[in-house]
């Protein structure tokens, strides 16, 4: 288990900022970024700004904590000081004063923690939803800004996505393990998280317990899935498609499945359990195929599953895409989920004629009947924009959607700013 006493703390003495009026009226609204265009001034010493001391133009470490002050020189917010990014203060709070300490935290873990008992109810409630894999804090949305933690089973991970972070591990952990008592807690880095401000944390570490050496097997609406909490994609497993996968498995009895992006087969293995007698899984990734076949096998105990053949595809997508359309194949579900294409804003109409591309090809694969089930997680592109472009495209070849269903982020994924939005899916029959 690695040690937190080495990690530095939070500074003493709290950064005062003063921002714009409409940055202070977004704040005030519950928006949780402040951009560093938009602080007025940064003084040292919140108490003494607050009385109209300190000095001007003081800067921070990653992870001070700086009060919002209002032009009456009330408490308005405080947040996370992050100097290396333009979304310069990440707000924890807002509303009257609070002491950020481990306390805080608890309480802070405690609320997220409400927003998902829907979900721990309906699993202890009915066998077929049995769900121990969940998304527990899900960053800005939960007040947690650049974090996740994800549950599976007994083992958590949290993921951090900004340095700002560890100086306030020491108090963060402890909170974690006195809400969940879990057995491990492992940490992930997001992959251009700076290093060096790390002071030697390094990927996979296991904050509590021991970092497995193994897949951790947890449960999702009754089915059994591995998740490789040190070195799998994410945190070891897409959560936010729950919801999505589930209905899959409502709608594929009897069904010629298509998968396109498997990934670790999870809408692969829910359309088996659903009935489908065929499913085709195509990922360019070999072995994530190879955890989609594991994902089947600890399922074959389900009869549905067992009966039903899968067909595992190494290929690059559209390459895959153009094959079977040549060779005249045709499915009765054909399911699109790719990863997020749009890494930055002037990426946004690639990725729209990307999607358009998708669906061209996707209904040519599908059945007279049959149904298109098509997904975006890219964030800069809004529910709009996708599900106009793929309407579109496949109008354009011919076969009009009928939607029957769109869906947004689950309950474990809750969304309380317009930037945290980014998964969206259709459904849709293909006459």
């Amino acid at each position: 288990m690695t040690s937190l006493a080495k990690l530095p703390r939070p500074a003493a003495s709290r950064l005062a900022v003063r921002v714009t009026p409409d940055a202070l009226r977004q704040i005030r609204g519950g928006h949780p970024w402040v951009y560093e265009t938009s602080i007025e001034s940064v003084k040292s010493g919140a108490q003494s700004a607050a009385q109209g001391g300190a000095q001007s133009g003081a800067t921070g470490k990653p992870g001070d904590l700086a009060v919002v002050f209002d032009a009456d020189r009330s408490f308005a917010a405080i947040g996370l000081l992050d100097p290396a990014s333009p979304i310069r203060i990440k707000i924890i709070h807002e509303g009257k004063p609070a002491t950020i300490d481990r306390a805080f935290w608890v309480a802070h873990i405690t609320a997220a923690l409400a927003r998902r008992q829907p979900l721990i109810d309906q699993s202890l409630a009915d066998p077929e939803r049995a769900t121990t894999g969940y998304r527990c804090i899900n960053g800005e949305n939960d007040g947690f800004p650049s974090i996740v933690l994800d549950r599976y089973d007994r083992t958590l991970v949290l993921k951090l996505y900004s340095t700002i972070w560890v100086p306030h591990l020491a108090d963060l952990v402890p909170a974690i393990a006195e809400v969940f008592r879990p057995d491990t807690l492992v940490l992930r880095l997001a992959r251009n998280i700076d290093h060096d401000g790390l002071f030697g944390l390094e990927e996979g570490d296991a904050l509590i317990g021991v970092s497995p050496a193994d897949p951790v097997l947890f449960q999702e609406n009754g089915l059994t899935f591995e998740a490789d909490v040190v070195h799998g994609q994410k945190t070891g497993h897409f959560l936010d498609q729950r919801d999505n996968r589930w209905f899959v498995r409502r709608i594929t009895e009897g069904c010629r499945v298509l998968d396109m992006y498997a990934s670790t087969g999870g809408f692969s293995v829910n359309a088996a359990a659903g009935g489908a007698h065929e499913v085709v899984a195509v990922d360019l990734s070999e072995p994530t195929l190879a955890v989609a076949s594991r994902n089947m096998q600890h399922n074959a105990h389900v009869p549905a599953v067992a009966a039903c053949t899968f067909r595992p595809m190494k290929a690059d997508a559209l390459e895959a895409m153009n094959r079977l359309i040549r060779s005249g194949d045709k499915f009765d579900v054909v399911i699109i989920d790719p990863p997020s294409f749009t890494p930055r804003q002037a990426s946004v109409q690639r990725a729209l004629t990307a999607y358009a591309l998708l669906t061209t090809k996707g209904v040519k694969l599908v059945r007279p009947g049959g149904v298109l089930v098509q997904a975006s997680c890219s964030s800069r592109v809004t529910a709009d924009e996708f599900h106009t472009t793929i309407s579109h495209a496949a109008a354009q070849a011919g076969r009009p959607l009928e939607e029957f269903r769109r869906t947004r982020h689950p309950i474990d994924h809750p969304v309380d700013f317009p930037q945290g939005h980014y998964l969206k899916a259709v459904f849709a029959h293909v006459p």
